[in-house]
């Protein structure tokens, strides 16, 4: 990218017109415009006031970070990586430290290397280890302040793993705030800290809530691969995941109900009165179950609310009027079908 280009692109991440550049830098708006296009080249005394106004460094203006495309920082990363294996750890560590003054402000090659380097020095017996630490910290502390959220989680990670083997917990936990709240690796990694700090309550409540709503995902992405296999008129495919969907909720002890419930569907839209009539059975025999979850081992953490008869009974109410939806039309001749719904 040329000067130009980058002018052109912090300009406008400012919200900055080419008017009020030329106003408070003292040129005119055709100046700037021939800057951006290149017509002409910034005076060597504007560089930096230039910088300032777009907030960046002078290292990003001139495009000293820019010139690296993924298959270089690729090839980098592979060269540095086998100077690990094969020479000796301090010969790569002053290569690394070399090349990142040559790109100071590519923030995704400065956690790599920094990763590379704190991973080798960790599986290698490294003599006087500690010595490179300050490099590899300013280089992990660098990547944090990166515009990018993948490279800022990414530092964050490599930091909340390198105190946690240092056993600092609370150095640790200072990382977790580069992750979302909704994320489900920031609550494993709290509770990998709070097992490690002897809270062994919250640790479980938090393993607990990631396995309850692991089940949420699943069954909803099975569900997903359901609908597509139907769309696909792929039949045999659509019955092959309904099983998966049973299993999964057997496996997760989520209660009868949620064994059952998958197969209702399929059996409905191929007007199988038997299998029809046999899960229809089961989900209203097992409906005083369908919270059987909560009487889990694997949930016993975990806080609920108890179901009332009364909701019980209107889930039963209302899952006999849905099988008197025109969908199970095909079912009302049966005996037995009329008898069930009473």
């Amino acid at each position: 990218m040329q000067i130009g280009e980058n002018i052109r692109k912090y300009r406008k991440a400012k919200n900055m017109t080419q008017e009020e550049m030329a106003k408070r830098l003292g040129v005119t708006p055709p100046a700037v415009n021939k800057w951006e296009n290149g017509v002409s080249y910034l005076d060597i005394t504007l560089l930096a006031p230039v910088a300032r106004l777009l907030d960046i460094s002078l290292d990003t203006l001139l495009s000293f970070q820019g010139e690296l495309t993924q298959e270089e920082m690729k090839n980098i990363i592979a060269e540095v990586d086998d100077k690990l294996k094969f020479g000796s750890y301090e010969e790569s560590f002053k290569m690394a430290q070399k090349i990142l003054q040559k790109y100071p402000n590519c923030d995704q090659l400065t956690w790599q290397l920094a990763m590379i380097l704190d991973a080798h020095r960790m599986f290698r017996e490294i003599p006087d280890a500690e010595v490179y630490d300050s490099f590899i910290l300013e280089c992990y502390t660098r990547a944090l302040k990166s515009r990018k959220e993948e490279i800022r989680c990414s530092a964050a990670e490599s930091l909340y793993n390198l105190y946690l083997r240092r056993e600092q917990y609370e150095k640790a936990e200072e990382y977790l705030q580069y992750f979302s709240d909704r994320d489900p690796e920031k609550k494993r990694k709290q509770a990998v800290l709070y097992e490690k700090t002897g809270r062994f309550k919250e640790a479980y409540r938090i393993y607990e809530g990631l396995i309850l709503s692991g089940y949420q995902m699943g069954s909803m992405v099975l569900h997903g691969l359901y609908l597509l296999a139907l769309k696909e008129d792929d039949t045999e495919k659509a019955r092959w995941i309904v099983r998966k969907q049973a299993s999964l909720a057997a496996c997760y002890e989520m209660g009868a109900y949620y064994e059952v419930l998958p197969g209702m569907d399929l059996a409905v839209m191929e007007k199988n009165k038997e299998e029809v009539l046999s899960i229809a059975s089961r989900m209203l025999k097992s409906i005083e179950e369908m919270q059987a979850f909560k009487n889990s081992r694997l949930y016993e953490h975990l806080e609920f609310q108890k179901c009332s008869e009364e909701f019980i009974g209107r889930m039963r109410e209302n899952l006999r009027k849905y099988f008197k939806d025109e969908s199970f039309d095909f079912m009302q001749t049966d005996e037995r079908w009329r008898k069930l719904l009473v």
